[in-house]
């Protein structure tokens, strides 16, 4: 058993740290504005006086929070958990930031003794329920190694990437991928829909072929269906999207159509929609066309 600190106990932080308790392992989190899940404090979660406190209390740190900024102030703020922070310790960041960023980060908790993993997920609020994410890390293989049971309670997908950054950049690679899946599905369903065809047997025939994808499967529904409450946020997309353009300017490289999904989340949002899940993207290209998926 491991004694483990969980910080962030969001949509997606929440069920993992019960995935780590249900593992037999001691969970303490901190007192933050949003109290601590009720289902886990039955479950025997410790909520303690801030993150420095979590970091002294726990051989292992885990971060779950949405972007870079929230990190660094969980890591380096005052009462922070670099301050709680003993040699032979391990810090985990499982949130979704930058890559240059993280490597700087990775440096100050190694001059500390301890050792740094960037752990970001993908698999949405489903994957976090189902214990079935996929991890791309980054860091040093003893850490890893060491990491992987803890790794193994919350996802089925496991990668060791590189170094520390190196999970982070394979991060922004999956949400450009997701976004542009995202497009395509909502470019296919809008255009069969206002061609004439029912999408959902649209979307039952291409299960079938070459164009089958994950993001068809469960978004496609989505968008037929109309069920655009969160798995991830629309908002959290375009943070991830503003990543991988800003790396993509910094060495040179033209990302196009990552620009493009990007205007399409930022129309949803000029009209309330940031926090809509990612795959109400639909609704710009619906409002282009004056004409609703579902409405076929």
């Amino acid at each position: 058993m491991a004694n483990i600190g969980f910080i962030g106990l969001g949509i997606m932080g929440a069920p993992m740290a019960g995935h780590l308790i249900d593992g037999g392992h001691a969970v303490c989190t901190a007192v933050h504005a949003t109290p601590a899940p009720g289902e886990l404090t039955g479950k025997g979660l410790k909520v303690v006086g801030s993150n420095k406190e979590v970091a002294e209390a726990s051989d292992v740190i885990i971060v779950m929070v949405p972007d870079t900024p929230h990190v660094a102030q969980v890591l380096f703020g005052e009462n922070g958990v670099a301050e709680g922070l003993s040699g032979g310790k391990t810090v985990i960041d499982m949130s979704s930031i930058a890559p240059i960023e993280t490597k700087e980060f990775a440096k100050r908790i190694n001059d500390l003794g301890c050792d740094y993993l960037d752990a970001p997920v993908s698999g949405g609020e489903v994957g976090a329920r189902a214990a079935s994410l996929t991890i791309m890390v980054g860091g040093e293989k003893k850490a890893f190694d060491a990491a992987t049971p803890l790794f193994e309670l919350m996802g089925q997908n496991i990668t060791l990437v590189g170094g520390n950054g190196d999970g982070q950049t394979t991060k922004v690679a999956n949400q450009i991928i997701v976004a542009l899946n995202i497009e395509a599905v909502s470019e296919a369903l809008l255009f069969a829909s206002k061609a004439g065809a029912d999408p959902a047997k649209v979307r039952e025939a291409l299960m079938g072929g070459f164009a089958s994808s994950k993001i068809l499967e469960v978004h496609g529904e989505r968008m037929i269906k109309r069920t655009f409450d969160p798995g991830f946020r629309i908002e959290l997309h375009q943070k991830d999207l503003n990543l991988a353009l800003q790396s993509a300017r910094a060495i040179g490289v033209a990302l196009p159509n990552t620009a493009t999904a990007q205007e399409l989340f930022n129309a949803c949002a000029a009209h309330g929609g940031s926090a809509w899940d990612h795959s109400a993207m639909v609704k710009a290209l619906e409002m282009l066309a004056g004409h609703e998926v579902a409405k076929g």
